[in-house]
């Protein structure tokens, strides 16, 4: 393999990556298997392919396309050269409104055709749930459809020319009339027309094998068509002139409501005649929350279109008046609208977990029937999963009469392989008895080219040898795949996996304690590889600033995979290619939210960190700011902050101590605060405590001293206790509680006064520690703190955290860490933000208005972990109006300090955060619960954030001084 990467460097201007890292990121695709390659190119242009090509035909290397490597039946996988196209060959190179046509390169991501069509009224029909990260290269490989089908078709439908290269060098221009058809394929076609007039189901859906029936002269002869769908395995596309569509002026989106999905399927087609853009269905196993959802078992989710939003609305009052339905919807709003789309499109990650969480895997993703067989063939696709003892839940395209499922096969042990393999042949003999495709979207590749026969018979399949021999007689090009196939049940991705579970630190109680099930979380969907984040969304930061897989969350995972295989990453928890993956992984904790597999990558990196540096030296910023609460303890036991300062000012200490702290040197040093919070309340007066303004229960709260809000914004803490008294709790402080006049937990006395004792407070969340991997200084730290809150969980007392990080990790970490004390569930579940305390425990209370539009930044671990529902309600409340961007500040913890992440920590702040401070109007408030988002504000734009806490403490002493 060195001298096939020699050759190959000296022949392209690309890049040729042959190290294990890259090879292991390419190993698997979003199916069921996995295949290790030789080597990744990543051409720049036509040439560069055609030189690969001429090298790997030389030495009788296969070669493989890949786009966004979310096929889900294995044919983005190979043994031989991977040809990533998503790096340089991804331009939109013509979009002409007038023909409405557009000229693409393969890497080219949907949604960058679509922002680039929309101003122009046009958008590219096709739209899979992958939208965000597929490739038009990968759409056209695999004839890919999505949820507009029923009135745009297929990706083959709306391709008009096609640049494709040959294994053997030919550079052909494909169309219709038998245009750059290669030598010997339009005698192929000609001497067998009667087998492609009658060979072929008549079906919207009808992906499976080759599309040779595009041949026929009563369909153009159409050679580009039929060079759809044929998974790579016939040549190489290099450019496509592809069609757009008229995008309606206003849509409506009517959601109809059902018993289960087999009511859904059988309404399905009969909604046809009223030509609706969508038909789609899903069951309620597949919705984490129903919230927004019309009551039923199972929705049809149908989208009208219109020149006027009315227009689209009575189009969708009319399918909902003919339709029988236990309930429905008609939405109008694109905002609801999106956030309704969304829950469809995550039921590819959903779907691989049944409700108790058992892992549900693809292979008979995405048959297709004729809609209107599509109920009847439900019923009987639900008896042969209980005949195996199977479950799996139907969602999908149900008015082309497409259906995906993900089942709970066993792909593990031989029997549960044995039982995959049987289920298979049942089921493609069903889907064939009901006149349908074994693919409706996603191809055939190794997951179902082996039963072809089943579907079009010895004779034809033979056909297909044989039209692969014409375009590839060397079979170079995705060997294994629509002909002479790889077994179905060969190549999967699990087998490579030990036996036996992992000796880990954290729990994975959703995994049942095993770090393996945890690292097969991933499927491969890639919705962290987005080039935006939409909405409140956060993941993957990392992989928007740097564009590269190995930054992504499937990328980190993939090496985690491989790491545990043993075969590409060699080295175990050793390994530098998944440190250094790992090395710009924020942490933000997104992907817990966004990913919909729920993929952990902070917790999994925390893990790998503590086991790479067993025994060994660690990076310097581990010790600095991954030690942190003890160097900032001892700066207050020693009283020397203001020193301290002075000497970070002084030069070239400040250069020296982030030298030698493995700080980057483009960042500043915090200040510290003269005096921490718990000094400050250790020295608060009776008298100083503000007079309950009503409303409140006098209920007993802790407020928890967190390591940045005690030493760093003590402000922070001040103005909390500020609100929270207002509101008529009473404030006490961890670790000891004594009180006065009633006892710990007897809330319903507002005289009740909590007294912290002389005993310094030493709680902490173990937050610095987890995200640095020292895993067994945190559990130390957490099982002391656990000690020290003793008094408060026997009295059931709400524990408020302002740091929202530190409330992430007493809410997730600390119980996932100490899985085996039951103390640590008690205090995760004590644990409230200081939105859901006010709202949880003075619930009568009304904030001072504030009456001021807000920006900023909703904090990633509050979206990933604590929700922001109860932020988003005291903001209304207090007047506080506008929307806070999603995305990552960047900063996160120790990461945006780390020497070498500065860049990288600002381009992730420049996404949203520092774009929406700079826009936002001068009496804007700006919003920044964390230390981290407030610093980075700070330091990259020059603009101070404040706590909720803290705006509504000033509107408190506004509004009592003007009561004066």
């Amino acid at each position: 393999m060195t001298d096939l990467a020699g050759e190959l460097r000296g022949a392209v201007r690309g890049e040729v990556a042959f190290d294990a890292a890259s090879r292991a990121l390419v190993t698997m695709d979003a199916s069921n298997y996995r295949r290790v390659p030789a080597g990744v190119v990543v051409p720049r242009d036509a040439d560069d392919v055609a030189a690969v090509l001429e090298v790997c035909r030389a030495r009788g290397v296969p070669v493989v396309a890949r786009g966004g490597g979310t096929s889900i039946a294995g044919q983005a996988t190979g043994t031989g050269v991977v040809l990533d196209f998503t790096r340089h060959m991804n331009a939109l190179l013509e979009l002409d409104p007038g023909s409405r046509t557009a000229v693409v390169q393969p890497g080219l991501v949907l949604d960058r055709l679509q922002e680039a069509a929309a101003p122009h009224g046009l958008r590219f029909g096709p739209d899979p749930s992958t939208h965000s990260r597929c490739t038009l290269g990968g759409m056209i490989g695999n004839n890919a459809c999505g949820s507009h089908s029923v009135a745009w078709g297929t990706t083959a439908d709306s391709v008009r020319e096609l640049s494709v290269l040959t294994a053997r060098g030919q550079r052909l221009r494909l169309g219709r009339d038998w245009a750059g058809a290669p030598d010997g394929l339009r005698e192929l076609a000609e001497a067998e027309l009667a087998r492609l007039r009658t060979g072929f189901p008549d079906l919207p859906r009808r992906i499976s094998g080759y599309a040779l029936d595009a041949l026929l002269p009563e369909n153009g002869a159409d050679v580009a068509r039929s060079f759809c769908g044929s998974e790579g395995t016939l040549g190489i596309l290099t450019e496509a002139v592809v069609e757009l569509v008229e995008a309606p002026a206003a849509r409506a989106l009517a959601v109809l409501g059902y018993v289960d999905e087999s009511a859904a399927a059988e309404a399905a087609a009969g909604l046809l005649p009223y030509r609706p853009l969508t038909v789609e269905g899903m069951a309620a196993d597949l919705v984490r929350s129903p919230a927004g959802l019309p009551r039923g078992g199972a929705w049809l989710f149908v989208e009208t279109g219109g020149r006027s939003p009315a227009q689209a609305r009575a189009r969708a009052e009319e399918i909902v008046r003919a339709a029988d339905v236990v309930d429905a919807l008609v939405v109008t709003d694109p905002a609801v609208q999106r956030a309704l789309w969304r829950i469809r499109e995550d039921a590819s990650g959903t779907a691989t977990r049944m409700p108790d969480g058992t892992e549900a895997w693809p292979g008979w993703e995405d048959c297709a029937v004729p809609p209107a067989r599509l109920g009847a063939y439900l019923r009987d696709f639900r008896a042969l999963l209980s005949a195996h003892g199977l479950r799996g839940t139907p969602y999908g395209h149900f008015g082309d009469g497409c259906v995906h499922v993900r089942i709970d096969f066993d792909l593990l042990t031989p029997d549960g392989v044995g039982r995959f393999r049987r289920f298979s042949e049942e089921l493609a003999d069903l889907v064939v008895a009901h006149g349908g495709s074994l693919s409706g979207e996603h191809g055939d590749g190794q997951a179902r080219a082996e039963l072809l026969p089943r579907m079009y018979g010895a004779g034809t399949v033979r056909l297909f040898e044989r039209a692969k021999g014409v375009w590839d007689p060397d079979d170079l090009l995705n060997p294994g795949m629509l002909v002479r196939p790889a077994p179905l049940d060969g190549n999967l991705r699990f087998s490579v996996l030990p036996d036996r579970p992992v000796d880990v630190a954290f729990g994975y109680p959703a995994d049942g304690g095993d770090f393996r099930a945890a690292v097969r979380r991933c499927v491969g969907v890639a919705k962290c590889r987005t080039a935006t984040a939409s909405g409140p969304a956060v993941m993957c930061p990392s992989f928007r600033a740097t564009g590269e897989e190995e930054h992504s969350t499937r990328g980190r995972a993939r090496l985690l995979h491989e790491m545990l295989a043993g075969e590409v990453v060699t080295d175990g928890w050793r390994s530098t290619e998944v440190r250094d993956a790992l090395d710009l992984c924020l942490s933000c904790k997104g992907c817990r939210t966004d990913c919909p597999v729920g993929v952990d990558m902070a917790t999994y990196k925390a893990e790998f960190l503590h086991h790479h540096y067993a025994g060994r030296r660690r990076p310097a910023a581990h010790h600095s700011m991954g030690r942190l609460p003890q160097w900032l303890r001892l700066v207050a036991l020693t009283r020397t902050a203001p020193l301290l300062n002075a000497l970070a000012t002084v030069r070239p200490l400040p250069q020296l101590a982030k030298r030698l702290g493995g700080i980057a040197p483009e960042r500043e040093i915090p200040r510290l605060a003269r005096r921490t919070f718990t000094g400050w309340w250790r020295k608060r007066r009776p008298a100083e405590a503000p007079r309950c303004s009503g409303g409140g229960s006098g209920e007993l709260v802790v407020l928890w001293p967190d390591t940045f809000t005690e030493h760093l914004s003590p402000s922070v803490g001040r103005a909390a206790v500020r609100v929270l008294e207002a509101a008529g709790l009473v404030v006490a402080l961890p670790p000891t509680l004594t009180t006065r006049g009633a006892a710990v937990g007897d809330g319903r006395s507002g005289a009740a006064t909590a007294l912290l004792t002389a005993r310094r407070a030493r709680v902490c969340c173990g937050l610095t520690y987890v995200s640095t991997g020292q895993l067994d200084r945190a559990r130390t730290v957490l099982r002391r703190t656990l000690d020290l809150m003793e008094p408060v969980l026997r009295a059931g007392v709400p524990v408020v955290v302002l740091e929202p990080s530190c409330a992430a990790a007493l809410r997730t970490d600390l119980p996932e860490l100490l899985h085996d004390d039951p103390r640590a569930a008690r205090l995760s579940s004590a644990v409230l933000t200081f939105a859901e305390t006010l709202e949880r425990h003075a619930p009568d209370w009304t904030p001072p208005a504030v009456g001021r539009p807000v920006a900023g930044q909703t904090h990633c671990h509050q979206h990933a972990v604590l929700g922001d529902a109860p932020d988003r309600r005291l903001r209304e409340a207090a007047g506080l109006t506008g929307e806070l961007s999603g995305g990552c500040c960047g900063l996160a913890g120790n990461f945006g300090f780390e020497k070498g992440h500065f860049e990288v920590s600002r381009t992730c702040a420049e996404e949203q955060l520092l774009p929406s401070v700079r826009q936002a109007p001068q009496e804007t408030v700006i919003l920044a619960d964390g230390f981290s988002c407030r610093t980075q504000l700070e330091q990259l734009a020059g603009t101070r954030g404040h706590h909720l806490a803290e705006i509504l403490a000033n509107a408190l002493d506004r509004q009592e001084r003007g009561g004066d």
